[in-house]
């Protein structure tokens, strides 16, 4: 932990383990150590920066209720990685690299706004159901096409080659559009309840319902489908990979694999009560779990194994974090730094950021490895919360 703050107006303090945490991300803090629905304290993972209404790499435990936006639009955003036997020598020519990518964007939809020509099928549709034995309004036709599809932003399909010299497999991705369908209807619903009933929040995004009310025992149902159909989205992409790597190398043994969620809320019992545990952008760290915490494109990957930590809410970072916004890295890095950032890693070139406005004409940077925080920094941070067990360096990177 790198700092504990507690000043007179907080009803909670805050523990970080980010050694300098920007503004936007203190303030969105100090809100939450004001909020009257938290316990404990607030804590703030290495990678931590700002996000809507609470800080990504945040944690908050809270008693009795949930906060939509404290788990935030991207339900079940999270992370598979699958070890191989293939000796990373086999892949060490990059035209054969290409050849594999290519294949990949074939089978794997790729992209905002881009799926599946066809409805897929999957037994969760139809488990999920709401009071009435319907199948609820959540799931809908585009979420029956985006199932096994890659979105946009900072997700990403990687092959990697570990520090003993093996492939790994490694996919980040998502609920697509229909976490943030789920996050925007009950964050509506808590604002308009707070309001009714007058409660005093030094931040409006951060309204709460509490669990013993139907919209708040609605969300937790509602979330839970957006993370069991993450969890199959990353799931079936995977088996995409493995079917692909086969492909080309035949004799191909796929040993253990992690899938694990970094955007979520679930009650777990901490400092000898239950508590409803809010992750957004940060990794469950149980004692001896393993997770996944990847660095930005270009950089190396993590496998770890968590340490318990009580003051993280046994919880590390989710991945590097952003360094500077968006915008400022298309604006601000050059191509040629962020070029020479990917020599010798299999990558399509940057697009156009936007194609109207005043940002046309800037090619897209935002995920180029100057944009995020070191990897490296980030691990040496939390060394009280996780131990490394596996360095993974990229060999060829598809991003959404």
């Amino acid at each position: 932990m790198k700092w504990i703050k507690n000043e007179k107006n907080y009803r909670i303090p805050i523990k970080s383990w980010c050694e300098e945490v920007e503004d936007g991300a203190l303030k969105q803090a100090e809100n939450l150590a004001m909020h009257p629905a938290l316990v404990r304290h607030v804590a703030l993972m290495p990678d931590c920066h700002q996000g809507y209404g609470m800080p990504i790499g945040g944690v908050i435990a809270v008693k009795d209720a949930v906060i939509p936006s404290a788990v935030g639009v991207d339900i079940g955003c999270g992370m598979v990685a699958v070890e191989t036997d293939i000796p990373a020598e086999r892949l060490m020519e990059m035209s054969f690299r290409r050849m594999i990518q290519e294949k990949l964007k074939e089978r794997i939809p790729v992209g905002d706004a881009v799926s599946h020509k066809d409805p897929q099928n999957w037994d969760g549709f139809e488990k999920y159901l709401d009071k009435n034995g319907q199948v609820a309004n959540f799931a809908n036709a585009l979420d029956r096409k985006n199932l096994g599809t890659l979105g946009g932003g900072n997700h990403f399909i990687e092959i990697q080659k570990s520090d003993t010299g093996f492939v790994w497999l490694m996919i980040h991705s998502g609920s697509r559009n229909l976490g943030k369908r789920i996050e925007e209807f009950y964050h509506h619903r808590a604002r308009a309840l707070n309001e009714r009933f007058h409660v005093q929040l030094a931040d409006p995004n951060l309204a709460f319902l509490t669990i013993q009310e139907p919209d708040g025992h609605n969300y937790f149902r509602d979330m839970q489908f957006a993370l069991d159909y993450a969890q199959e989205n990353r799931h079936r992409m995977m088996a995409v990979m493995k079917e692909t790597i086969a492909g080309f190398i035949p004799e191909t043994n796929f040993l253990r694999e992690v899938n694990i969620h970094h955007n979520y809320a679930a009650f777990e019992t901490h400092f000898g009560e239950t508590l409803c545990i809010h992750r957004k952008g940060a990794t469950s760290a149980k004692q001896d779990e393993i997770g996944i915490i990847p660095g930005s494109m270009g950089t190396a990957s993590y496998i770890v194994r968590g340490l318990g930590n009580l003051d993280s809410f046994m919880s590390c970072s989710h991945g590097a974090g952003r360094r500077i916004s968006r915008i400022a890295a298309c604006t601000n890095l050059s191509v040629e730094e962020c070029d020479s950032a990917m020599t010798g890693i299999v990558c399509e070139r940057w697009k156009p950021y936007r194609k109207y406005g005043k940002h046309k004409g800037y090619l897209d940077l935002s995920e180029a490895p100057q944009a995020y925080k070191s990897i490296e920094d980030v691990i040496d941070s939390e060394r009280d919360l996780v131990t490394p067990l596996v360095r993974l360096t990229p060999l060829a990177v598809l991003k959404g």
